[in-house]
């Protein structure tokens, strides 16, 4: 028997269930925050992830899917998404009226060479959104708010936003140096991640999970010792924004995030148990890094798995069973000829509507009726089609009404 390959998952039943309650959420709010929809290549070039998350970061190093593909040219399967949004602004020129917002948001497969374990996959999903051409710090809140409204309207209500400062690209320079000089005579008591950080990344080093709970990583030097007083009032303006939005966040000077390109605000959304849900942060020199213009940007990146997972706590599962608006019953040919046409006449018209597909008699029929909390009942039976009449019957109240088949739907849609 071929099986699927490890670290990969069959979605389907009750996580495909609220995995499609997830994309019309995000759906909605994207209309609502005024975010148009993006889609970049499952692969790119493997030099454009290497030079927007970075060499020396565990993504690169350690988890990506690279190959040759035959015209000997270097592949990477995209392992997030703000890389191939970026490349895509860039080639497409979308900066072109330097006075527009570009927000864009994306819902894709994502590929790490990963350990698999609880939400966590070697091909997963992402939703993200990036907002390019602003370095105004009410977008940093607008974008930072999305996010944790979201989850909080999915039924994650107990979301909270980890917070802190980089601060600009000085800020970040005399702080990495800083931990150097500290790191430097301990670090062969560190991780052997953590030895190789030190030359490549070492702020990276104060994520690490390995060594997270050791003294010489709760003693290191804090970077708000380095921030400059321009990117102290920065962070000091998004706060209260965030204040004034009411938004549940604490500052967490350990958040730094795993890619290269970020400074200023960084962010990540936790819920009690401290599990990460997403992050993410600003990045006013990754565009032109690349190859365009000085074009500043922000963005956050959800991982859908584990949405899924801490929803199945605790949603509300109302809101993600299967109902239908009309079951429509019949058993003979006759019968049958009028369901499938009343069916397309109501689905035309947005009423969720099914039909006796399988040959049911008419007590199996009522079963599967209540199996999918129908609202109304069209039962078909050839002596009322004789005198143009159907039966409708609301499946709460028990009440029925003949109705003239000629105003069927007009009917349904009166009381749906």
């Amino acid at each position: 028997m071929i099986t699927k390959p490890k670290g990969t998952y069959d979605l389907m039943g009750l996580d495909a269930k609220i995995s499609n309650y997830i994309n019309h959420e995000i759906e909605n709010f994207m209309i609502n925050y005024n975010y148009e929809f993006i889609r970049t290549p499952v692969f790119e070039a493997t030099e454009l992830f290497h030079r927007t998350v970075g060499d020396g970061t565990d993504i690169v190093t350690k988890e990506t899917y690279d190959f040759k593909d035959r015209g000997d040219r270097d592949i990477t399967l995209r392992p997030e998404g703000t890389a191939g949004v970026v490349r895509s602004v860039i080639e497409n020129k979308l900066y072109g009226n330097k006075n527009d917002l570009i927000k864009l948001y994306y819902n894709e497969t994502m590929y790490r060479y990963e350990r698999p374990q609880s939400g966590r996959f070697r091909e997963f999903t992402q939703f993200g959104v990036e907002v390019f051409n602003s370095d105004d710090v009410l977008i940093d809140a607008e974008v930072i708010s999305l996010g944790f409204n979201l989850l909080n309207s999915l039924g994650l209500e107990d979301v909270l936003v980890k917070l802190n400062t980089l601060g600009d690209a000085k800020s970040r320079t005399d702080y990495s140096a800083a931990l150097v000089n500290y790191f430097k005579p301990h670090i062969h008591e560190l991780c052997e991640d953590c030895q190789k950080r030190i030359n490549t990344n070492p702020l990276r080093i104060l994520d690490c999970k390995v060594d997270k709970d050791n003294d010489i990583l709760k003693n290191a030097p804090k970077i708000s010792e380095f921030i400059s007083d321009e990117s102290k009032d920065r962070f000091n303006k998004l706060k209260s924004y965030l204040d004034n939005l009411e938004i549940d966040y604490e500052i967490d000077e350990s958040i730094v995030r795993g890619l290269d390109y970020y400074d200023e605000c960084v962010w990540e959304y936790k819920l009690d148990d401290d599990v990460a849900l997403g992050g993410g942060g600003r990045y006013n020199a990754l565009v032109k890094n690349l190859g365009g213009p000085e074009l500043p940007g922000i963005g956050f990146a959800l991982g859908i798995e584990r949405i899924i997972l801490k929803l199945k706590e605790k949603i509300d599962e109302q809101k993600i069973n299967n109902f239908v608006d009309v079951y429509i019953m019949s058993v003979s040919e006759e019968e049958k000829i009028y369901a499938i046409k009343i069916a397309q006449d109501l689905r035309l018209n947005n009423v969720i509507t099914e039909i006796n597909g399988a040959n049911l008699s008419l007590k199996s029929q009522f079963k599967i009726a209540d199996n999918l909390n129908a609202k109304f009942l069209i039962i078909l039976n050839n002596e009322d089609l004789q005198k143009g009449l159907i039966t409708v019957k609301d499946n709460i109240t028990k009440e029925e009404e003949k109705v003239d088949e000629s105003v069927i739907v007009d009917y349904i849609l009166g009381v749906i």
